[in-house]
């Protein structure tokens, strides 16, 4: 494995890697190197991305081959040991030791904030967490990861984020052979709660305060002086994932495959599988191939939320307290109020979608009747929500029904024009005019990646860049598919 020194590779000269995850011990990872590809191509860099980290300049060459070998991990950055990290998790509600089984933590960078982020490859090659899968990724799923989670940021819903997609130049065999790809990710970091799971339940008290305190320091210094850390964690995280989680509801995301080792204990969306966008409103709305019962299905992604947070608590247990009734008694106080907690978040969101000021006490049964219109006809979610603001949305008239509903709407705001003014403006900036398409996204990616033509591509990610932005001759791209998703069917890719 190559090293490039900082010229080579024409970096602004403090970008040099750290390695604050090892410091919780060898336990917690696996010492890795990514696969040799023949051929690495730099296909997609952020540049905008990469100059809010400071990682490149003016005259930055990013489409040299030294980045091509640094983002598909042939090259090492100053600094830079490739390590695997270690995590358990509920796969759809069964324990399992995992790992990153095609991820490589190239190690961790200072933002311009001075804020540490990791820097971490998708896709390049096998480790000791594999599980006699291949460590390797497709062309065509990392180009999806980038677009989805570029447009999620784009959106105002924290998340990892996508810094570059390299073409291997060989192949991966799924279902047949197709070209193989690396994703470089930024994240905050990639500590989970199957991070948590695996501290508990596979290693020992001492590993799991370490990594309580770990956490803590990385993610929320505010509580170092917590009289119970552990608790004061419990608890942040709980919120973070509440807050999360109400952001996906409100434009219509589901994520797909939502076990705990896929929950960010940084309060982000990881790990971007067989993740989509709701078009026609459906609470029961699942797209992954593997969910096949419906668990992570759109409407069920707050109680798996609480789920996924229960695990937390019971991993957290030992450090609760130390009478373990007492100890059940915490857990279990904190994982009940869940539901008026993520009720009263989620009225929040909907209140700033529907335009509704201030708080009145018919404002939930309203919103549930919106919702029940919308899905009794079928109606488009995001566009649904649009056709209030004002803004033109082809083929979303109203029904009669809706129409109906509307005039208790109108009462409800009230005739204030400051009031109606200010609220509208909140309405526009909380219901965007562009998501990803599932029948968009899969046109991009098949004309990207198959035959090299990126014109849907450019079209696509432009309006999903500023999603609140209408743009006339854009609305093409705010239209579901004709005749509706189908069977759409989207697949996590190992």
């Amino acid at each position: 494995m190559t090293s490039f020194d900082i010229d080579s590779l024409r970096l602004l000269p403090d970008w040099k890697l750290q390695q604050d995850y090892r410091s919780l011990g060898d336990n917690f990872y696996s010492n890795e190197h990514a696969q040799h590809f023949l051929a690495p191509q730099l296909i997609l860099f952020n540049e905008a991305l990469a100059k809010e980290l400071g990682i490149i300049g003016e005259r930055t060459d990013w489409s040299s081959a030294a980045w091509a070998s640094v983002l598909s991990g042939q090259a090492l950055l100053p600094g830079s040991q490739p390590l695997a990290q270690a995590y358990a998790g509920h796969q759809f509600g069964q324990f399992n030791k995992l790992g990153d089984g095609r991820a490589l933590l190239l190690g961790e960078g200072l933002d311009l904030q001075q804020q540490l982020y990791d820097i971490q490859l998708k896709g390049s090659g096998p480790t000791a967490w594999s599980r006699r899968g291949d460590g390797k990724a497709t062309l065509k799923a990392m180009l999806r990861e980038y677009l989805i989670s570029e447009a999620i940021h784009a959106l105002g819903i924290p998340t990892s984020r996508s810094l570059a997609v390299v073409a291997t130049g060989q192949p991966v065999f799924r279902e047949t052979a197709l070209p193989g790809g690396v994703l470089t990710r930024i994240a905050q970091s990639h500590l989970r709660v199957g991070t948590v799971e695996y501290a508990s339940h596979l290693l020992n008290p001492q590993a799991l305060e370490q990594l309580v305190h770990y956490t803590i320091k990385r993610h929320y210094p505010e509580l170092e002086d917590a009289h119970h850390p552990a608790l004061a964690l419990l608890e942040t995280v709980i919120q973070q994932q509440i807050n999360l989680v109400v952001e996906w509801m409100g434009v219509g995301f589901i994520h797909g495959v939502m076990n705990t080792d896929n929950m960010s204990l940084a309060g982000i969306t990881i790990d971007y599988g067989p993740c989509a966008f709701m078009n026609a409103y459906s609470p029961a709305t699942v797209f992954s191939s593997i969910d096949t019962q419906g668990r992570y299905a759109f409407g069920n992604q707050p109680y798996i939320t609480q789920w996924n947070l229960a695990c937390l608590a019971s991993a957290l247990l030992p450090l609760l307290a130390e009478e373990k009734q007492k100890a059940l008694e915490l857990a279990q106080d904190a994982i009940n109020q869940i539901p008026a907690r993520y009720e009263q978040q989620w009225l929040v969101k909907m209140r700033s979608k529907l335009g509704l000021p201030g708080m009145e006490p018919q404002d939930a049964a309203l919103i549930h009747d919106f919702l029940a219109i919308m899905e009794k006809e079928g109606r488009d979610y995001t566009n649904t929500f649009l056709l209030l603001t004002g803004i033109p949305v082809p083929e979303q008239p109203a029904s009669d029904v809706l129409s109906q509903w509307m005039i208790t709407w109108k009462e409800r705001r009230g005739t204030s024009l400051d009031i109606l003014e200010a609220t509208t403006k909140e309405m526009i900036k909380s219901n965007p005019v562009y998501i990803p398409r599932n029948h968009r996204v899969e046109e991009a990616l098949t004309d990207a990646a198959d035959f090299g033509n990126w014109n849907k591509w450019m079209n696509l990610t432009e309006v999903l860049q500023n999603p609140f932005a209408y743009k006339e001759d854009k609305s093409a791209l705010m239209l579901p598919p004709e005749g509706g998703d189908g069977d759409y069917c989207t697949f996590c890719g190992t």
